[in-house]
């Protein structure tokens, strides 16, 4: 069994249902389990009381830190690492920026899905995350699931991939090309056997499976159908798809199904506590009122909302109303980065800016909602009680952030918002089921040179 003791920090913030924060805050980890929390000298004298079974076997001093819950994303799309910048640089909305890179993602093999996702959950894990949702729903050249998983693997992060899917090309009034989308009966198959070999239900699991055909123009409804019975045959198997993004899915969703998309999740049974959608940037108030009602749950991904410029979301309604809402990078190539806390900030910043209807509000989200957005909203939206809070009994899922350094000078008033007010800073420790995986804001045991590297030439070749 491991032991650590993180102790010091100038707050910890719990997150739990009273937003209690800790000023010399410290917590106790055992064999990857929170086991006590509280201030410096109250852990020192709790472990006094038993020093032959409480005695860490490491300690760590997070004076200057701000000690909180690891950050959830909650959507992504890692292979998209390998083509950061092409369309958006240029100034693509969504349907076309797609258009233009499905055939550049079509090249890729397998080791090019390995490395696109180390290397993107390098930078995940940087940005404060500690469980990362993936949406994979490409699989050319032999690509699996099984190619990110390993990444994951290796680095120690909790995984949520979902085994994405396309089966309707455009020869069928869908918009990916033909030669991308697969056979729906080898889909089901192999969404079965990615349950049966990788999928752990148990709390504390590491890695858990859920289903997502990627789109309601780029899927039937008949597969929407059939993957929802399949995850409800599987314990905590959860259900992901994109909905509500663009005002050119709305169109699509009139045209094609003759009703908009939330009307359509629930025609295909797509409406429940296990499903959460990417985006929903224009929901209706129905669909909100519907969504909050059904639990279903959302992933807010700012950043791309805005180099895409799908528009803003409307969180603030949504949290209001009691939609479970959570935050997401979303894809590497529609961001271009994968800075978690960032997506916090962004969080913050849009709603106060507004949308149609809604005026300007500095007061519309603080600091620290968006923080608690990050954490257990990411947790509600996974299906994840034992992530998201520090509290006794809880997954030792912690990450601290130096708040005594340039990007911080001034802001001592008010460390905890802080950390999106000023600058997003990079993790200095990251502990994740009890396990250091980030170090002096270092990832453990990884050659970041050679894996950039590798992955460049990865992504050279699809461009070629």
């Amino acid at each position: 069994m491991t032991k650590l003791l993180l102790t010091g920090a100038d707050v910890l913030v719990t997150h739990d249902d009273a937003g209690r924060e800790i000023r010399d805050g410290a917590a106790f980890l055992r064999d990857g389990w929170i086991e006590q929390i509280g201030t410096g000298r109250e852990l020192d004298a709790w472990i006094a009381e038993a020093p032959a079974e409480r005695t860490p076997d490491r300690r760590f001093d997070l004076a200057g830190c701000v000690l909180m819950p690891g950050l959830i994303n909650g959507h992504h799309h890692l292979y998209q690492t390998l083509t950061r910048s092409v369309g958006t640089a240029g100034g693509l909305v969504l349907f076309d920026w797609l258009k233009k890179l499905y055939p550049i993602w079509g090249r890729m093999d397998p080791e090019a899905v390995y490395l696109s996702a180390k290397l993107g959950l390098c930078e995940l894990l940087l940005s404060g995350a500690t469980t990362v949702a993936d949406h994979l729903y490409m699989f050319p050249n032999g690509a699996r699931l099984d190619d990110e998983i390993r990444a994951a693997a290796e680095l120690g992060v909790r995984f949520h991939p979902t085994r994405g899917s396309m089966s309707v090309g455009e020869s069928h009034g869908g918009l990916p090309p033909d030669r991308l989308v697969e056979d729906e009966d080898a889909i089901l198959a192999d969404c079965e056997r990615v349950i049966g070999r990788f999928h752990d239900p148990a709390p504390g699991s590491m890695l858990r499976i859920g289903l997502a055909p990627c789109s309601p123009f780029s899927v039937s409804g008949e597969l929407m159908r059939e993957s929802a019975r399949l995850a409800r045959r599987h314990r905590h198997v959860r259900l992901h798809t994109h909905l509500g993004e663009t005002i050119d899915e709305d169109r699509y969703c009139l045209e094609k199904f003759g009703m908009r998309p939330v009307d359509y999740a629930e025609s295909v049974e797509w409406l429940g506590d296990d499903v959460w959608f990417a985006h929903m940037v224009h929901p209706s108030d129905g669909d909100i009122a519907r969504m909050a009602h059904t639990c279903s749950g959302v992933c807010h991904c700012p950043s791309s909302n805005m180099i895409l410029a799908s528009g803003i979301a409307p969180i603030r309604q949504m949290v209001d109303a009691g939609v479970r809402v959570g935050l997401g990078v979303d894809g590497s190539a529609s961001n271009d980065g994968n800075h978690l806390l960032g997506e916090a900030r962004q969080t913050m910043l849009l709603q106060r800016v507004g949308w149609p209807g809604f005026e300007s509000r500095a007061d519309r989200m603080s600091a620290r909602e968006a923080l608690r957005l990050a954490t257990r909203g990411g947790a509600s939206i996974l299906g994840r009680d034992e992530l998201g809070s520090l509290e006794a009994g809880k997954a030792a899922d912690l990450v601290a952030f130096r708040v005594d350094g340039l990007q911080h000078a001034g802001g001592q008033s008010d460390p905890v918002a802080s950390l999106l007010t000023c600058a997003p800073a990079s993790a200095w420790l990251s502990v994740i089921s009890g396990r250091v995986v980030v170090e002096d804001g270092q990832i453990v045991g990884v050659d970041l040179r050679e894996l950039v590297a590798r992955h460049n030439r990865a992504a050279a070749k699809l461009l070629d």
